[in-house]
């Protein structure tokens, strides 16, 4: 797997990610553009500042949403995200390593 760079500032892994990686520290307003192997069919503006090694939302996600990074299911949403907020532990839980999700058959690898 070798991802897709978007606009030289993010990079998304697979075509069902939710979320894209900042490439570099990137400021509010800063856009992703659309690519063809990509999720990203308009423009996407940064809502926000995004650090470093950050995920940026690329699509509305509802609360109890699954986020998918790498085609893979990292967490869920724990209020409605909008295109290009910033994805980390003030809107998103980790469903990994788990062991409560696992007790309950809700658990992500």
């Amino acid at each position: 797997m070798k991802g897709t760079v978007v606009g030289d500032v993010a990079l998304v892994m697979d075509a069902d990610d939710a979320v894209a990686t900042a490439l570099d520290d990137l400021a509010a307003g800063t856009t992703l553009p659309p690519t063809e192997r990509t999720p990203v069919e308009s423009p996407i503006e940064c809502r926000e500042d995004v650090p470093f090694g950050h995920k940026i939302a690329l699509r509305r996600l509802d609360a109890g949403d699954e986020i998918r990074k790498y085609g893979e299911v990292i967490g869920r949403a724990t209020v409605a995200i909008e295109p290009g907020e910033w994805v980390h532990t003030h809107n998103c839980e980790s469903t990994r390593g788990r062991g409560d999700l696992a007790a309950a058959g809700g658990e992500h690898a």
